[in-house]
């Protein structure tokens, strides 16, 4: 083989070789077009596209009017896509100096300089997702969205809006440990309604399609969801904002009057047990009273006094003893197994009625009285405690609830002294919440409820779900005892340790406490003295119970402990407040007592005293009133009418006016009005019928200086 013939073979193999090499590139892109082109297309679509949820718009917390206690505030992220299509060059530089001033001007952090400055430099780098602002709020977006440039819209300008709720409580800090609030932990939301009931707050959360850019960046595809989030419930609670206040506003004064350490109080309704007001107050490091823990159901102490109402009421229904019974206290002292009881008084009671016991609050007579009678049946004691349901919990809406604590018999912590002391309120444990139920439970003639937070659940104005009043015991005890608990309840106000709080308008019955706080294992007594806690715990009207309250105060610092000094006051407040506000618990007017006199009214526009008249169902005789301003006298049954005549030019007669009529007229008269006092007006300065002299100063006495 020739050598020309040797070189054009090997060329044409080698031309050969890149023929088949081209051809299985060409196979390959075609294969991966064609077969496995969808793939690719979908790992670059997951790639550069991700879906992230958008949380919906958590519902409201309403309180029992309506009224919000807790909303989601929207807040907006705002941010400027610097490559949108239809942002051009010329709008972009033609607009920024004007933006920038605007901006600044708004917003407030940066000045106009700086705004234009990064808008500039976002500008030339070409930035997607521009960070213009953080946490704008709704009243500030609609004046960015009038601004230049982004007037244009979102194409036009890049302007993008990012919304984001805040937690939001109107009343701040009223029942806020009640309310809850929004927790981004691990545990999750468990604190008041807002984790209680956060399952129905929270709604369902949407879907956007998002594209990633640099640097983790996402920016939404379009305006639209791929699933749209739907809002979360709203929650109808019991609380009455008005008496919330009053709750929280008395107890600071008495927490701050005592330099208590913390204290709650709690309104409850007796047939229904709706919890109308709680409040949780305790000092801060500043010296600030604010709701820290919610003591009222969280807190488990020994009740002291409060719970010599339960004891007696067992030795009632075992027919142990009587009212009119007699114990001897004696000087006011008795020992046990060397534990030494003690009366609040020195002196002693000497021999007291069972009535008189409670009354005045005697240690030793209670502890007589079931010393004598359970000696060797302290089960049959604890179980009639247990039949009054004050070991259980009372499962409530929120969490947090603490556990009652009543040994029994053979327990571990049993002793010679356990019965003694628990007939008084020791070596037990109940929080707040417990007692009032409990006692709640007398005013409604022995039938206990579970205290209730929540009465509806409601989607956009719809009812969703009632939670009905539910009943925990029908009856506590007998009509006999339940008769005897409330006699007694009743003393305790009219002659007892609570004489403070009687009062004319409506009765008040309830028992006072005053115990020491254990310090775990230093005792009753330490270094530092012995620290009370001071309660008050009953229900009005005494004759027709329709709420219940309890008031606790720990740890007074001020020298007084006393329940009656201490918590008494915040109650009495409390009770005020309801009862004038309600008119359902005002006795009737007595028909046959007419209204004799008939109620003055101002000189005004006849249509004004018209309207007010006939809503007072008052007689009214207007056969001579022509004018449209009158003055008004009295006759026999009726109302008169006079004519009360407006002339142009001349200054107006507005003597017996209101101020703002008389404001009125003597303004379009083109008067300056000079005002001293209030009321109406006894006298002017300048005559009425004289002619006007516009811009003339017109000095009104009122009746009122």
């Amino acid at each position: 083989m020739s050598v020309k013939k040797e070189i054009l073979l090997r060329v044409g193999m080698v031309y050969f070789c890149f023929l088949l090499l081209g051809l299985a590139i060409i196979a390959r892109v075609v294969y991966i077009q064609f077969v496995q082109g969808a793939e690719y297309k979908q790992k670059e679509k997951s790639i550069s596209l991700k879906d992230i949820t958008i949380d919906p718009n958590r519902g409201d917390i309403l309180a029992t009017d309506g009224r919000l206690l807790a909303t989601s505030i929207p807040n907006y992220e705002i941010r400027m896509d610097m490559r949108a299509k239809g942002l051009l060059k010329e709008d972009f530089y033609q607009n920024l100096d004007s933006l920038a001033l605007c901006l600044a001007k708004l917003l407030g952090d940066k000045p106009k300089s700086m705004y234009k400055q990064e808008l500039a430099q976002a500008y030339r780098e070409g930035k997607r997702f521009f960070l213009v602002k953080r946490r704008v709020d709704y009243i500030e977006l609609k004046a960015l969205k009038k601004f230049p440039l982004f007037r244009l819209g979102k194409n036009k300008s890049g302007m993008m809006a990012m919304q984001e709720n805040q937690r939001f409580q109107p009343h701040v800090g009223l029942a806020s440990r009640t309310i809850g609030y929004l927790n981004k932990g691990d545990a999750g939301n468990v604190v008041g309604i807002e984790g209680s009931f956060d399952n129905d707050l929270r709604g369902v959360k949407g879907v956007r399609l998002m594209q990633v850019l640099s640097g983790g960046v996402l920016m939404p595809i379009s305006d639209d969801n791929e699933v749209e989030p739907k809002d979360g419930y709203d929650i109808l609670t019991s609380i009455d904002v008005n008496i919330q206040d009053v709750a929280e506003s008395a107890l600071r004064k008495q927490l701050s009057v005592h330099n208590a350490h913390h204290g709650c109080a709690i309104l409850m309704e007796v047939k229904t047990g709706d919890i109308k007001a709680i409040t949780n107050l305790e000092k801060d490091e500043y010296g600030n009273y604010r709701e820290l823990y919610n003591y009222a159901i969280g807190e488990s102490t020994e009740p002291g006094s409060t719970f010599k109402l339960a004891s007696l009421m067992a030795a009632f229904e075992d027919g142990y003893i009587q009212l009119t019974d007699t114990i001897d206290t004696e000087n006011g002292t008795v020992t046990y197994y060397g534990k030494t009881i003690r009366d609040h008084d020195d002196k002693g009671l000497g021999k007291i009625t069972v009535q008189q016991v409670f009354e005045h609050s005697s240690n030793v007579g209670v502890v007589k009285i079931i010393k004598k009678f359970y000696s060797g049946k302290e089960r049959q004691f604890i179980d009639r405690l247990y039949g009054m349901k004050l070991n259980q919990k009372l499962n409530l809406d929120i969490k947090g609830e603490a556990t009652p604590d009543i040994k029994y018999p053979g327990d571990k912590l049993w002793s010679g002294i356990s019965l003694p002391m628990m007939s008084y309120g020791y070596e037990v444990k109940m929080a707040p919440i417990h007692i009032l139920a409990f006692y709640n439970a007398i005013a409604n003639n022995g039938k206990m409820v579970k205290p209730r937070f929540v009465k509806e659940v409601k989607y956009h104005e719809k009812t969703i779900k009632t939670i009905d009043t539910e009943v925990i015991e029908s009856s506590i005890c007998s009509r006999s005892t339940l008769k005897k608990a409330r006699a007694m309840l009743e003393g305790v106000v009219e002659r007892g340790t609570a004489k403070n709080l009687s009062g004319d308008a409506f009765k008040i019955a309830g028992k006072t406490g005053t115990a020491q706080i254990a310090k775990l294992k230093y005792g009753y007594k330490t270094s530092e003295g012995v620290t009370y806690q001071a309660s008050f715990v009953g229900y009005f009207p005494a004759d027709n119970p329709l709420y219940s309250c309890i008031v606790v105060v720990n740890s007074p610092s001020n020298s007084v402990y006393y329940g009656n000094v201490v918590a008494g006051p915040v109650f009495k407040e409390i009770a005020d407040k309801v009862y004038s506000t309600s008119l359902d618990i005002q006795p009737m007017l007595d028909s046959d007592n007419e209204l004799v006199d008939l109620p003055f009214s101002k000189t005004g526009l006849k249509k004004d005293l018209d309207y007010v008249f006939d809503k007072l169902d008052i007689d009214v005789d207007d056969s001579k009133a022509k004018s449209s301003w009158i003055s008004t006298s009295k006759t026999e049954g009726k109302i008169k009418y006079n004519n009360r005549v407006i002339q142009k030019n001349l200054v107006p007669n507005v003597v017996d006016m209101g101020l703002s009529d008389a404001m009125f007229l003597l303004e379009n008269a083109g008067l300056r009005v000079i005002v001293k006092g209030r009321g109406k007006v006894v006298s002017q300065s300048v005559s009425p019928g004289v002619k006007v002299k516009t811009g003339e100063s017109i000095t009104l006495d009122m009746s009122l200086g």
